[in-house]
């Protein structure tokens, strides 16, 4: 059995669910419930996934399974934990914030704390823009969790913002800021830290306010509504069993965010300029700087990967929590882009769910093994 751990610190396999890519290329009559079909199988009964696939021509989506609640349909309504994915609307927030003469990308992350909280420098100051490119020198988990941590069926649900700032304390960056890249749990939780605190209001308020409102994202939310917790979804982990959601009251902007398939294909066309949004600029920063990888082909932009075959580019974003995967992509030269929600896991953990999504971008996209970027 794969702990806990192993996800949440990132470790996932190789592999690839080709079937998708051949799926999406072969069949002629609905490629997309094809594939999650196939990939979904016996698990049907319980658990099941939605796909998009976005392009100029629309949208297009489908189904297939359950969604593990009885009565529910498993549609675009429907609500998955999206995690990580929270990560490029945190990019989105600082890009506004920015373009708005708020803050600056330049600036010490430490000018938004409070005054009790240390950060130790490694050559010099951690900036707002090494926390959203993955390179601050920080960890990629706090220190001071724990132990088993990763075994509880919430696993950062009692850590604190506090304990999180007693952390951030006592650690010594491994790196220079920008130099160096680590998958950056932390990183981006003391970044919607930096921006709640700049703007005066809770992380979640100013995301409704800055992305939420403006994108017309309803039901892309931290706290439930009732109306969202009618079409909450049932997580599964890898071996089918039902798990609870996810908090991270600590650290929001790195992986709190819950959404549905109609909103994140709604972001999808704001993030390939296929709808006009007064965001437009602060999505397109996101990929205006670019760190590298251990990933040969994969930088990081502002929250999004950025793989590149040499032929196409496709910007992508994946999350996990104990029993949803995610995924939201686009190509950054032929404007196709996708979502995909699972309420299980399944093996190769994130990787699967990575690939499958980026063969529904584009078929011809090459396997790739993601986790160097993870570890």
């Amino acid at each position: 059995m794969l702990h806990r751990r192993d996800f949440l610190r990132g470790s996932i396999g190789a592999g690839i669910v080709a079937l998708a890519g051949d799926c999406l290329a072969a069949s002629a009559t609905d490629p997309i419930r094809e594939a999650l079909k196939q990939t979904v199988g016996t698990r049907d009964n319980v658990a099941g996934m939605v796909g998009v696939v976005i392009d100029e021509g629309g949208t297009r989506m489908a189904s297939y399974g359950s969604s593990g609640v009885p009565g529910l349909a498993l549609n675009g309504d429907a609500v998955f934990e999206m995690m990580s994915i929270t990560k490029v609307l945190t990019s989105v927030l600082l890009a506004d914030m920015a373009a708005r003469g708020e803050v600056a990308f330049d600036d010490p992350v430490a000018k938004y704390l409070p005054p009790s909280v240390t950060l130790h420098e490694q050559g010099r100051p951690i900036t707002l823009l090494d926390l959203a490119t993955y390179t601050s020198g920080l960890p990629n988990m706090p220190g001071n969790l724990p132990p088993n941590w990763y075994d509880s069926p919430n696993p950062m649900g009692a850590y604190t913002e506090a304990k999180l700032y007693e952390f951030l304390s006592s650690c010594v960056p491994k790196y220079e800021p920008g130099t160096h890249y680590e998958y950056a749990n932390v990183g981006f939780g003391l970044l919607g830290i930096a921006l709640a605190r700049c703007a005066g209001k809770s992380y979640e308020r100013l995301l409704i306010e800055r992305v939420c409102v403006p994108l017309g994202l309803a039901d892309t939310r931290i706290r439930l509504s009732d109306e969202m917790r009618r079409h909450l979804v049932q997580g599964h982990d890898l071996d089918m069993k039902p798990t609870q959601l996810w908090d991270w009251p600590a650290m929001p902007g790195a992986g709190y965010a819950r959404s549905t398939a109609n909103n994140l294909a709604v972001f999808m066309k704001a993030c390939m300029g296929l709808t006009k949004t007064p965001l437009r600029e602060p999505l397109a920063r996101l990929l205006g700087t670019r760190k590298t990888t251990p990933l040969a082909g994969t930088d990081v932009g502002l929250g999004w990967f950025i793989s590149s075959d040499g032929k196409e580019e496709i910007a992508w974003k994946s999350g996990l929590s104990g029993g949803c995967n995610t995924f939201i992509g686009f190509s950054t030269r032929r404007r196709r882009g996708a979502v995909l929600l699972s309420n299980f896991l399944w093996r190769p953990i994130d990787s699967g769910t990575i690939n499958m999504g980026i063969k529904m971008i584009n078929p011809d996209f090459p396997p790739v093994d993601f986790h160097a970027l993870y570890v």
